[in-house]
């Protein structure tokens, strides 16, 4: 099994017409993922690499049956993409983009409350059921059909953490990225439930980063409800407090946020963090006891 998507995700991509859209379109397309709409406001009506494109999202889902979007839209109109994905009923909205303002997404958050849309974003590289659907711009081929869980608020740590997962002979069930900036939709916790009650996942690596209070929330909730060995890493221990580093939300302010108030909670409720981003395939086995 897997969470949030599998091989019978049904795929609107949001931004088609553009560069970046385009172009993951294809990738996530080659991987096996069933691509079966775009929505680009004003070009409904034509083809783009054999997808029909719609000018909204509810006509897509009405023509296609659509189940999950991925959102390409520029900063912009990124979060009035969101509220469409929302407001059209679908079971999941990744967005991918980059550098939405904070007020923007206040209003997302508030605009889902009530709805029944699972929200992974914004600024995040997506979610991959390996071998079956690809929903975002990590590279597939580091991935392998398994049974551990990724989750993680960096890009490129993700994809470090599953080469060496894949490299120490452990595949994942699904990765999620849940992104970097201050407000997001779904969080650590909200993954780590799936995770939870998934049969065939088996352990779970988390991946966090300084700045909020996201990880130790985590911690407390793995000490209290998790049934399933857990390995984490937190990037920024080197960091000097009130830089932002990478991400918006990657910033310790008032105090809060360090790294080292992180591991130890994470260790203090029976988390194993690895000591270096070198090492973090051997954190999992030992987590697992293997």
């Amino acid at each position: 099994m897997s969470i949030l998507i599998n091989k019978e995700s049904r795929i609107l991509v949001q931004g088609i017409t553009g560069r970046s859209g385009l172009f993951h379109t294809r990738q996530c397309r080659d991987y096996g993922s069933e691509i079966v709409a775009g929505v680009t406001p004003g070009r409904g009506g034509i083809h783009i690499e054999g997808i029909p494109v719609f000018n909204t999202v509810a006509e897509a889902v009405h023509y296609t049956r659509a189940t999950v979007s991925m959102i390409f839209v520029p900063p912009p109109a990124a979060a009035d993409a969101v509220m469409e994905a929302c407001d059209a009923g679908l079971e999941l909205a990744v967005c991918i983009t980059e550098g939405i303002p904070i007020r923007d997404m206040v209003l997302v958050r508030r605009y889902q409350e009530g709805s029944n849309t699972r929200l992974i974003g914004p600024n995040c590289p997506g979610v991959i059921t390996p071998g079956e659907c690809k929903l975002g711009i990590m590279p597939g081929y580091i991935h392998r059909k398994g049974k551990i869980g990724v989750v993680s608020r960096s890009g490129t740590l993700t994809y470090e953490a599953v080469k060496q997962l894949t490299d120490s002979g452990l595949g994942q069930s699904t990765c999620v990225g849940i992104g970097g900036d201050p407000i997001i939709g779904m969080k650590f916790i909200d993954v780590l439930q799936l995770f939870n009650d998934d049969p065939d996942t088996e352990g779970v690596f988390m991946i966090g980063e300084i700045g909020g209070g996201a990880e130790e929330d985590a911690a407390v909730w793995i000490r209290d409800n998790m049934n399933k060995p857990v390995a984490a890493f937190i990037a920024g221990v080197t960091a000097p407090p009130g830089k932002r580093m990478g991400h918006a939300g990657a910033i310790i302010t008032g105090g809060k946020g360090r790294a080292e108030d992180k591991i130890r909670t994470l260790e203090e409720c029976g988390v194993t963090v690895s000591s270096s981003p070198t090492r973090m395939g051997e954190a999992m086995l030992t987590a697992l006891g293997v």
